[in-house]
């Protein structure tokens, strides 16, 4: 029996619901804090904020989002040649908590910069290492994309739990007078991720070997001396193929951070967002993205697991990640009903309903789960083993990268005429979609082997 607490059964094994726990500690206190971060950053300096322009909150926000991102490769290549990956993870998690906490003291941009960094470093250590061990917890490869799909409903307990509590945090149980609780909402997500990483140290006795020595000697109970081999040929084209994945990651996530900013500003002025006296808070937006994605998870789980197991096989991922683009696209079109419905240029005094925003998350939400815990359970599947984590940072690159530009697209959008944009941007992820639709059978190649994927 394999000492990894892997299993190939239908059942999962209890390391694995441990792995995602964490996950959802990690989350809750991110979500919170990335929502928290604009507000605090654009509040009057009189109210207990920076008092700083939307557009060079946003600039922040984003770096927040981008280097959370950038991060994991580095901490890939610590766990990848150095270090086991379950010894990094908590030391990530404390390191957080570190930044959050410097958060809940700042007063100046220069420390929100300092919270940035400590974020950045500690999720390096935390989110692609956590993601790898999970991928080694299963000897049998069809099951991680139910694994993953399972797991990032996990990831979405987090968000939505965060996202839900924290304008009640800042808004009402912390808030004195004028004065938001903005310190004791960043106080709230470091001491999140401290326990996150208590609860991880205590955990670790649930997973057998996984992460124990560095990625590039496999799973082993005793040091083996390294043998260093070159890359195959097949593999190296797997290699190839996570880039081009990577690439169309760019694209989804560009516009999927963008829809929160979209939104944002379309819900605070264009939609009737009050019920009775009460007001509806943006982050409950992020609540109910958090909210679908938790519902779709096992839903989606059960269908990879059934596809997987057809006599054609599983649908590919290449298809899979087209689909997640058109749902993305798709969930745009939302704002210009919306705008249709109010009278396109209206007044901000005609309101559209708020189904149109609820549809909208419905629609964004399928398309990051067709995309996002599909691209972690591709990378486990066909990584080569020596490089594991360096490849899950690949993919998180391509984040960074969205994550850095997705509020210069944002303000570049804004030069057009809304109905312009918003229609527009679906049109381009319907040519990325197509383009990975017309092409599958060629991309399918760059990872076939023995047992090739089903087309």
């Amino acid at each position: 029996m394999n000492d990894v607490a892997a299993q190939t059964s239908g059942k999962k094994p209890v390391s694995f619901y441990f792995c995602s726990i964490s996950f959802t500690f990690e989350r809750m206190a991110y979500y919170s804090a990335k929502w928290l971060l604009y507000y605090f950053l654009t509040y009057q300096a009189i109210k207990g904020g920076l008092g700083l322009d939307k557009g060079q909150a946003a600039m922040l926000q984003a770096n927040l989002v981008a280097y959370t991102y950038l991060a994991p490769v580095f901490g890939g290549y610590i766990a990848d040649r150095f270090v086991g990956a379950r010894y990094l993870i908590p030391l990530g998690a404390f390191i957080m908590g570190i930044g959050y906490y410097v958060g809940s003291i700042a007063t100046s941009v220069g420390m929100i910069h300092l919270m940035v960094f400590l974020v950045a470093v500690g999720t390096g250590l935390f989110k692609g290492n956590l993601s790898a061990i999970t991928g080694q917890l299963f000897n049998d490869k069809k099951e991680l994309d139910t694994a993953f799909s399972v797991q990032y409903s996990f990831v979405n307990i987090g968000s939505l739990v965060g996202t839900t509590v924290i304008p009640i945090i800042v808004y009402n149980i912390f808030k004195s007078g004028e004065l938001p609780g903005f310190s004791e909402g960043f106080l709230f997500a470091a001491i999140i991720c401290f326990i996150c990483g208590i609860w991880f140290i205590f955990g670790w006795r649930f997973l057998g070997d996984a992460g124990k020595r560095p990625f590039k000697e496999g799973i082993v109970k005793e040091e083996k001396a390294e043998v260093k081999k070159p890359l195959t040929t097949i593999e190296k084209k797997r290699v190839g193929a996570i880039f081009l994945i990577s690439f169309f990651s760019i694209i989804f996530w560009l516009f999927w951070y963008m829809s929160y900013l979209s939104v944002y500003d379309y819900m605070d002025n264009f939609i009737q967002n009050k019920v009775g006296s009460y007001t509806i808070p943006t982050a409950w937006f992020d609540s109910l993205n958090g909210l679908w994605c938790i519902v779709l998870g096992p839903i989606l789980g059960i269908l990879w697991l059934k596809l997987a197991n057809r006599a054609q096989g599983d649908m590919s991922l290449f298809k899979k990640l087209g689909i997640g683009l058109l749902f993305l696209g798709s969930s745009y079109l939302m704002l210009i009903a919306a705008e249709l419905q109010r009278g396109v240029g209206a007044p901000d005094t005609a309101k559209a309903s708020m189904i149109w925003i609820i549809l909208f998350s419905i629609l964004l939400s399928l398309g990051e789960m067709f995309f996002s815990p599909l691209g972690n359970s591709f990378i486990t599947k066909y990584s080569p083993k020596s490089i594991l984590s360096v490849m899950m940072g690949v993919w998180t690159v391509a984040t960074f990268i969205a994550g850095k530009g997705y509020g210069y697209m944002y303000a570049f959008v804004l030069k057009f005429d809304m109905m312009q944009a918003y229609i527009g941007i679906p049109i381009v992820l319907i040519i990325a979609a197509c383009l990975l639709f017309i092409f599958n059978k060629k991309l399918i190649t760059l990872v076939e082997d023995e047992d090739p994927i089903e087309e």
